[in-house]
This record gives C-alpha cells, sequence and structure tokens, in this order.
C-alpha cells in the first residue's frame, strides 16, 4: 500500500462479530475464559493487550514501516519505556537541543539511576563519534527538534550506530511518517508524542514506539505490560482516528507553514526565523534529503531581541491560541522559554539558542489569510 492508503488501512481488519467497519471502543479491563489459563480468543486482560489498542498499535507499525506498534499513555511514558532498558553504567547519547519534557527525564528522573546521558550537536559527526565507547547503548535524536527546528542527517548517524552495534532512537513527531521514515532510513527505534499530529485534534494524550525488529518489540512490549503505561481503549481510538487524516493535515500545515515562514522573514520586527523549508535555514539540504516536505512548526525571534515584545505578541494573538502542545488542526502559539523548556536550566537553554524572544508557532490548518492578517495585528 502506498502511505495515503496506509494510514486508513494499514494494519486494519473489520470487526469480526459485527462487521463494524471502524474499530470499536473495547471498553473492557478483563476477558471471559472458558477453563483457568484458556481465554476465548487473544486477550487476558487490558493492560497486556485490547483489541482497540492493539488495532492503533498495528497501524502505528504500518505507517512507520516496523515491525511493532507500541501505543503508551504519553510520549514521555513511550521514552520512559525505552530507558528501561539500560541499567547502571550505560551511557546514552542524545541530541543538544530536546523537547524540554525529554531533558527533564533524561537529566532529572533519571539521574541518579548511573546512566550518564551526553548531549551533543548531532551535525557534528565527528564529536559525536568521539563520545562513543564500550559503554554506550542508545543514541536518541529529535530532527526536527523542538523549537529551533534543528536537523539531523538520520541515514549517516545510522551508519555509525551500526558500525558500533548501538540502538538507534528518533523522535519523529515534528515530522510525522508521512514527511520522514526513519525506519527506512536506518533507525532501530521510532518514538512519537502521539498527542500531536498523530491525534491532530488536541483531544487526547498518548505516545508511540515502533520498532524496526520484532525481537526488540516483545522485548519492549513486555516492559510496558511490566509498567502499566499502556493507553486506554477510547484514547485509542481518538489517535487511530486522527492518524486516518493525517496526510489530509499534514500537507495543510506544511503549506501553511511555508507561508508562515515567508511572511515572517519579511517583517521588520522579526530577527531570525527557524523553518527547515526555507533556502537560508542551516539544514534545508538535510530536510530536502530526508523529508518529502518541511512540516508546519515555525520558530521565530524579535529583532528588539526583548522578552516584553514577545509576550505582547503572544498576547496579542487571536486566530493563534496561545498554548502548550502543537501538531492540532487549530493554530497555536507558544514561548518556550516560559513554558514547554522552563523546565531546562536558563544556561542550557541559551547555551542551544533558546532566548527569551524565541516564539514557536504550530500553523494549523486554518485559511491562510486569516493567519496572517493575525500575525499582522500581534506585531502591532
Amino acid at each position: 500500500m502506498k502511505f495515503n492508503t496506509k494510514v486508513i488501512h494499514g494494519g486494519q481488519h473489520h470487526e469480526k462479530v459485527t462487521g463494524a467497519v471502524m474499530t470499536p471502543v473495547f471498553q473492557t479491563s478483563t476477558y471471559v475464559q472458558t477453563s483457568p489459563g484458556k481465554p476465548v480468543g487473544d486477550y487476558e486482560y487490558s493492560r497486556a493487550a485490547n483489541p482497540t489498542r492493539q488495532a492503533l498499535e498495528d497501524a502505528l507499525a504500518s505507517i512507520e514501516n516496523g515491525a511493532r506498534g507500541l501505543a503508551f499513555a504519553s510520549g514521555l511514558a513511550a521514552t520512559d519505556c525505552l530507558l528501561r532498558m539500560f541499567k547502571a553504567g550505560d551511557e546514552i547519547i542524545a541530541m543538544d537541543d530536546l523537547y524540554g519534557g525529554t531533558y527533564r527525564l533524561f537529566t532529572r528522573l533519571y539521574k541518579d539511576s548511573g546512566i550518564k546521558f551526553h548531549f551533543v550537536d548531532m551535525n557534528d559527526l565527528e564529536k559525536f563519534q568521539s563520545l562513543i565507547n564500550e559503554n554506550t547503548k542508545l543514541v536518541w535524536v529529535e530532527t526536527p527538534t523542538n523549537p529551533l527546528m534543528k536537523l539531523a542527517d538520520i541515514a549517516e548517524i545510522a551508519k555509525i550506530t551500526k558500525k558500533h552495534n548501538l540502538l538507534f532512537a528518533v523522535d519523529n513527531t515534528f515530522a510525522t511518517p508521512y514527511l520522514q521514515k526513519p525506519l527506512d532510513l536506518g533507525a532501530d527505534i521510532v518514538m512519537h508524542s502521539a498527542t500531536k499530529y498523530l491525534g491532530g485534534h488536541s483531544d487526547v494524550i498518548a505516545g508511540a514506539l515502533i520498532i524496526k525488529d520484532k525481537e526488540l518489540g516483545d522485548e519492549l512490549h513486555f516492559k510496558q505490560f511490566a509498567t502499566g503505561g499502556t493507553l486506554g481503549p477510547m484514547d485509542s481510538y481518538l489517535v487511530l482516528r486522527g492518524i486516518k487524516t493525517l496526510h489530509l493535515r499534514v500537507q495543510r500545515h506544511c503549506e501553511n507553514g511555508m507561508k508562515v515562514a515567508q511572511f515572517l522573514s519579511n517583517h521588520p520586527k522579526v530577527a531570525t526565523v527557524y523553518y527547515p523549508g526555507l533556502p537560508s535555514h542551516p539544514f534545508h539540504d538535510i530536510a530536502k534529503k530526508q523529508m518529502s516536505d518541511f512540516g508546519g512548526m515555525v520558530s521565530f525571534t524579535f529583532k528588539s531581541g526583548k522578552k516584553e515584545d514577545a509576550i505582547s505578541f503572544l498576547e496579542k494573538v487571536k486566530v493563534f491560541t496561545l498554548a502548550e502542545s502543537l501538531g492540532g488542526v487549530e493554530s497555536l502559539a507558544n514561548h518556550p522559554a516560559l513554558m514547554t523548556h522552563a523546565s531546562i536550566p536558563e544556561d542550557k537553554r541559551l547555551e542551544v539558542g533558546i532566548t527569551d524572544d524565541l516564539v514557536r508557532l504550530s500553523t494549523g490548518v486554518e485559511d491562510i489569510e486569516d493567519l496572517l492578517a493575525d500575525l499582522e495585528q500581534a506585531f502591532k
């Protein structure tokens, strides 16, 4: 199947008993057994498996070209499950520009675990390779990154991880499988905050892991089952429904994102625009190489460099909504330093370029004329 067909039919089956075309919400915790240890079907307890969640997990595997998909209660729950693969003494190399929640998980929740985390610019492959040693187990990359839209060359990094027999995980939240397929480029694991583009309607919190190797997928499923960070059936249904329109939504996100980025690039009050679709973007060539389009996320700074200007702008938007999160059909505006990345220490934020005048926009699927008019009035 081609991608636009996969999002609707990939891994999906009509419900056996009623013939329902759409996957029902199996709102049940347990399943009948004919004799002790002999369930009627394939299900015993919904923490281990649930038919609605299974349909979502099969869809996730299909659209990312993986062997197994796993659905979690959040993106951070998915990331935490992967981290449980490692023990004291192991080392993980991560990209230096990360979602604030991921950084918090790595540096605060796991700080006493004995696992050592290194943060590096993944475009400096020489420096990245210098950090690899016999204790290195995982390489974690986010591309494009949140909020500075940095990119990393997945295929080039995969060559290095394969050479050293390391696991390679990619947070594909911003790009989605519609634009970028990390497993096809050499990664072993893909993570999504399914809250964002996969769900697509700002009405669910969910996460996902998609694994290339079935054996590794089975091991991660056991850890998910044993620790309990699974996604409920209603939430699974909402993400599954969202995936069915992923291709339609993301295409409009890309169209609007490009026009917003071009508008900002020509605005007299804007200093820098971070959008991989612009030829001026430092990683534009990588984006063209590994993405089919450039997405709907745009960040920018003010020529004044003042935090007050960013706050004033955000207080004035009307069509854009000032709120955390991204990837919904509605356009959202965000101040990373005070909102999504507030958990990162100020010196670390400034080190990677997250300044107090930085604004992040998640362009929705509204009419572009309304979005541009809203941005224009907010600058006044």
